[in-house]
Protein backbone atom coordinates (compact mmCIF):
# COMPACT_ATOMS: atom_id res chain seq x y z
CA UNK A 1 0.00 0.00 0.00
CA UNK A 2 1.44 3.49 -0.83
CA UNK A 3 2.16 5.95 1.99
CA UNK A 4 0.45 9.03 0.62
CA UNK A 5 2.01 11.30 3.51
CA UNK A 6 5.27 11.25 1.39
CA UNK A 7 6.94 10.15 4.55
CA UNK A 8 8.72 7.10 5.93
CA UNK A 9 8.81 5.90 9.25
CA UNK A 10 12.27 5.53 10.66
CA UNK A 11 11.83 1.63 10.56
CA UNK A 12 11.32 2.11 6.56
CA UNK A 13 13.94 4.96 6.11
CA UNK A 14 16.88 2.69 7.84
CA UNK A 15 15.21 -0.55 5.59
CA UNK A 16 16.00 1.55 2.76
CA UNK A 17 19.31 2.95 3.07
CA UNK A 18 20.40 -0.61 4.03
CA UNK A 19 19.25 -1.71 0.97
CA UNK A 20 20.60 0.99 -1.02
CA UNK A 21 23.88 0.69 0.46
CA UNK A 22 24.17 -3.06 -0.09
CA UNK A 23 23.12 -2.32 -3.81
CA UNK A 24 25.80 0.60 -3.56
CA UNK A 25 28.29 -1.56 -2.49
CA UNK A 26 27.70 -4.56 -5.17
CA UNK A 27 27.59 -2.50 -8.17
CA UNK A 28 30.99 0.11 -7.53
CA UNK A 29 31.33 -0.10 -11.58
CA UNK A 30 27.88 2.33 -11.50
CA UNK A 31 29.76 5.36 -9.59
CA UNK A 32 33.11 4.78 -9.22
CA UNK A 33 34.93 7.52 -7.34
CA UNK A 34 31.99 8.01 -4.93
CA UNK A 35 31.54 6.99 -1.05
CA UNK A 36 28.44 5.69 0.56
CA UNK A 37 28.58 8.05 3.35
CA UNK A 38 28.56 11.15 1.10
CA UNK A 39 25.43 10.06 -0.37
CA UNK A 40 23.78 8.44 2.88
CA UNK A 41 24.41 12.33 3.87
CA UNK A 42 22.87 13.47 1.25
CA UNK A 43 19.84 11.36 1.30
CA UNK A 44 19.21 12.09 5.78
CA UNK A 45 18.86 15.47 4.65
CA UNK A 46 16.26 15.15 1.92
CA UNK A 47 13.56 12.76 3.59
CA UNK A 48 11.54 13.29 0.87
CA UNK A 49 13.70 12.05 -1.77
CA UNK A 50 14.12 9.29 0.38
CA UNK A 51 10.57 8.25 -0.07
CA UNK A 52 10.87 8.99 -4.04
CA UNK A 53 13.44 6.35 -3.48
CA UNK A 54 11.61 4.10 -1.32
CA UNK A 55 8.77 4.21 -4.48
CA UNK A 56 11.36 3.53 -7.17
CA UNK A 57 12.37 0.40 -5.28
CA UNK A 58 8.49 -0.53 -4.10
CA UNK A 59 7.47 -0.69 -7.58
CA UNK A 60 10.59 -2.65 -8.49
CA UNK A 61 12.89 -0.06 -10.14
CA UNK A 62 15.99 -1.37 -7.92
CA UNK A 63 17.30 2.34 -7.67
CA UNK A 64 21.12 3.08 -8.08
CA UNK A 65 23.51 6.16 -7.70
CA UNK A 66 24.93 6.39 -11.51
CA UNK A 67 26.19 9.94 -11.33
CA UNK A 68 27.54 13.09 -9.01
CA UNK A 69 26.99 15.98 -10.36
CA UNK A 70 30.28 18.16 -9.26
CA UNK A 71 28.36 21.56 -10.07
CA UNK A 72 25.43 20.90 -8.25
CA UNK A 73 26.44 18.56 -5.94
CA UNK A 74 23.44 16.32 -6.95
CA UNK A 75 23.71 12.72 -6.88
CA UNK A 76 21.50 10.93 -9.76
CA UNK A 77 20.00 7.66 -9.18
CA UNK A 78 18.39 5.65 -12.13
CA UNK A 79 16.40 2.70 -12.06
CA UNK A 80 18.56 -0.38 -12.20
CA UNK A 81 16.48 -2.91 -12.70
CA UNK A 82 17.42 -5.47 -15.23
CA UNK A 83 14.02 -4.98 -16.66
CA UNK A 84 11.71 -2.27 -16.92
CA UNK A 85 10.25 -2.28 -13.14
CA UNK A 86 7.68 -4.99 -12.42
CA UNK A 87 5.33 -2.45 -10.26
CA UNK A 88 5.18 0.14 -13.73
CA UNK A 89 4.07 -1.58 -16.73
CA UNK A 90 1.33 -1.74 -18.73
CA UNK A 91 1.13 2.12 -18.58
CA UNK A 92 0.54 4.51 -21.52
CA UNK A 93 2.53 7.15 -22.64
CA UNK A 94 0.55 10.35 -20.66
CA UNK A 95 -2.66 11.65 -19.68
CA UNK A 96 -3.77 12.80 -23.33
CA UNK A 97 -2.69 9.09 -24.41
CA UNK A 98 -4.75 7.68 -21.62
CA UNK A 99 -8.03 10.06 -22.46
CA UNK A 100 -7.84 8.99 -26.00
CA UNK A 101 -8.22 5.34 -25.23
CA UNK A 102 -12.39 4.46 -25.79
CA UNK A 103 -11.83 1.08 -24.11
CA UNK A 104 -9.27 -1.05 -21.98
CA UNK A 105 -7.54 1.77 -20.38
CA UNK A 106 -4.71 1.39 -18.47
CA UNK A 107 -4.93 2.33 -14.34
CA UNK A 108 -1.99 5.11 -15.34
CA UNK A 109 0.32 6.75 -17.43
CA UNK A 110 4.01 6.60 -17.32
CA UNK A 111 4.73 10.53 -16.86
CA UNK A 112 1.19 11.02 -14.04
CA UNK A 113 2.86 7.81 -12.40
CA UNK A 114 6.70 9.32 -12.62
CA UNK A 115 4.99 12.64 -11.37
CA UNK A 116 3.37 11.12 -8.26
CA UNK A 117 6.48 9.24 -7.52
CA UNK A 118 8.82 12.82 -7.85
CA UNK A 119 10.97 10.97 -10.30
CA UNK A 120 11.58 11.96 -13.93
CA UNK A 121 10.98 9.10 -16.80
CA UNK A 122 14.85 9.37 -18.64
CA UNK A 123 15.36 10.59 -21.77
CA UNK A 124 16.99 8.70 -24.74
CA UNK A 125 20.55 9.86 -23.73
CA UNK A 126 20.34 8.73 -20.11
CA UNK A 127 18.72 5.68 -21.35
CA UNK A 128 21.94 4.92 -23.48
CA UNK A 129 24.37 5.70 -20.41
CA UNK A 130 22.55 3.56 -19.04
CA UNK A 131 23.25 1.01 -20.84
CA UNK A 132 26.81 1.21 -20.84
CA UNK A 133 26.38 -0.06 -16.99
CA UNK A 134 25.35 -3.27 -18.06
CA UNK A 135 22.76 -4.52 -19.99
CA UNK A 136 18.79 -3.61 -19.39
CA UNK A 137 15.84 -4.99 -20.52
CA UNK A 138 16.79 -7.71 -22.70
CA UNK A 139 13.03 -9.20 -22.34
CA UNK A 140 11.33 -5.72 -21.98
CA UNK A 141 11.15 -2.41 -22.91
CA UNK A 142 10.76 1.37 -21.15
CA UNK A 143 8.96 4.64 -22.25
CA UNK A 144 11.44 7.66 -22.71
CA UNK A 145 10.82 11.27 -22.74
CA UNK A 146 9.20 12.65 -25.78
CA UNK A 147 9.96 14.75 -28.37
CA UNK A 148 7.09 17.94 -28.22
CA UNK A 149 6.86 17.45 -31.77
CA UNK A 150 6.23 13.49 -32.19
CA UNK A 151 4.10 13.72 -29.16
CA UNK A 152 2.13 16.65 -30.86
CA UNK A 153 1.42 13.92 -33.73
CA UNK A 154 0.15 11.01 -31.47
CA UNK A 155 3.35 9.23 -30.92
CA UNK A 156 5.64 8.32 -28.50
CA UNK A 157 9.52 6.95 -28.04
CA UNK A 158 10.14 3.86 -26.03
CA UNK A 159 13.80 1.56 -25.97
CA UNK A 160 14.86 -1.65 -25.14
CA UNK A 161 17.93 -3.82 -25.77
CA UNK A 162 17.84 -6.47 -28.31
CA UNK A 163 21.05 -8.52 -30.21
CA UNK A 164 23.87 -5.87 -28.22
CA UNK A 165 22.29 -3.19 -29.43
CA UNK A 166 20.16 -0.18 -27.85
CA UNK A 167 17.02 0.26 -29.90
CA UNK A 168 14.44 3.47 -29.71
CA UNK A 169 11.37 3.03 -31.45
CA UNK A 170 7.61 4.57 -31.39
CA UNK A 171 4.44 3.48 -30.54
CA UNK A 172 1.21 5.50 -30.23
CA UNK A 173 1.20 7.12 -27.15
CA UNK A 174 -2.04 5.07 -26.11
CA UNK A 175 -0.53 1.70 -26.16
CA UNK A 176 0.63 -0.20 -23.39
CA UNK A 177 2.10 -3.75 -23.02
CA UNK A 178 2.62 -6.19 -19.90
CA UNK A 179 6.03 -5.48 -21.06
CA UNK A 180 6.61 -2.08 -20.58
CA UNK A 181 7.12 0.37 -18.40
CA UNK A 182 9.51 3.40 -17.64
CA UNK A 183 12.43 3.56 -16.00
CA UNK A 184 12.88 6.94 -13.82
CA UNK A 185 15.78 8.81 -12.13
CA UNK A 186 15.98 11.29 -9.06
CA UNK A 187 18.55 13.81 -8.08
CA UNK A 188 19.07 14.16 -4.57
Amino acid sequence: MANHSKELSPEQSQELLQTLKTRFEKNMNRHLGLEWASVQAKLEAHPDKLWSLHEMERTGGEPDVVEHDATTGEYVFYDCSAESPKGRRSVCYDRDALESRKEHKPQTSAIEMAAAMGIELLTEERYRELQKLGNFDLKTSSWVITPASIRKLGGALFCDRRYDTVFVYHNGAESYYAARGFRGLLRV
